[in-house]
């Protein structure tokens, strides 16, 4: 599976499904790239399908593909491999110059693995609930229009934190923190940590800082009757939905983990070095 519409993406998937018909028995593509690659895959499955009939899912694409594959696979006993072809790749973390030996060796069983927890946010859980989502990267809470503070108050495992006036908050988890946390200011969490980190953003206070706290916290943020519009909630920057002043955003940790393949020589902190253009050994 991977991003649709995207020719580069089309190519690659197309190099790998004809790769792949040499080594396994049953190769589905789903539909939505299927329909770019030339030819047409014989075998093809929705979107709703891939988890309850892969053993192995390939997402082609780049960081946001694979964060859109995993709010969706996450739900299913299935590992994930990422082929890229998008921009940083911190995810998506095998080239496309080197995937058919990757692949390869994957498929062989020589791959290193890792889970990724989630998030999960519901507004007004206690009773009808008026939105919810998942996350791979990070929940944001943010006003919807540009140039309007926002109010709101943090409750952690039932504990008043703080009461904030900012642009709103980023909630992070590990996978997220070298994503929009970081731009906010926030620490870079390696991913085997069991954390989850809070973001103030553009905090009308020089004393507003990040705030890490255990993964099986229990966060709630509750809007405040004095906002005169209506925020916003996004989830990984792919999916939004409204909030209203007096609604309270509850986020916990999805129970289910998405379950991560990268190629045996993976080093977190290369991928680090690379991305964020770190300095090499001396």
């Amino acid at each position: 599976m991977g991003k649709p519409n995207n020719p580069a993406v089309a190519e690659t998937a197309g190099i790998l499904y004809q790769f792949l018909l040499t080594k396994v028995m049953n190769v589905l593509v789903e539909e939505a790239i299927a329909v770019a690659m030339d030819p047409v895959p014989k075998l093809t499955v929705s979107r709703g399908q891939i988890g309850t009939k892969c053993d192995l899912v390939i997402v082609v694409g780049g960081d946001g593909s694979m964060l859109n594959a995993g709010r969706l696979l996450a739900n299913y006993e299935v590992p994930v491999l990422g082929i890229n072809r998008g921009y940083l790749g911190f995810l998506t973390d095998i080239s496309p110059q080197q995937m058919v030996k990757e692949v390869s060796d994957v498929i062989d069983g020589h791959y290193i693995e890792e889970r990724r927890f989630l998030l999960f946010a519901r507004v007004n859980p206690d009773t009808e609930p008026s939105g919810e989502s998942e996350a791979m990267n990070d929940i944001v809470l943010y006003p919807g229009v540009i140039s309007k503070m926002l109010e709101f108050e943090v409750y952690i495992d039932g504990q008043f934190a703080f009461s904030q006036r900012s642009d709103g908050i980023i909630v992070s988890t590990p996978t997220g923190s070298t994503a929009y946390a970081l731009s906010g200011g926030g620490p870079i969490m390696h991913p085997s940590l069991d954390t989850i980190v809070l973001v103030p953003m553009n905090a009308h206070t020089l004393s507003s800082r990040p705030i890490v706290v255990d993964i099986n916290s229990c966060i709630d943020i509750v809007i405040a009757d004095s906002n005169k519009h209506h925020p916003q909630i996004s989830c990984d920057g792919q999916l939004t939905f409204p909030v209203k002043p007096g609604d309270r955003i509850s986020i916990r940790k999805k129970k289910r983990q998405l379950w991560l393949l990268h190629p045996s020589d993976y080093d977190y902190y290369r991928v680090l070095r690379s991305k964020l253009g770190w300095g090499a050994k001396l």
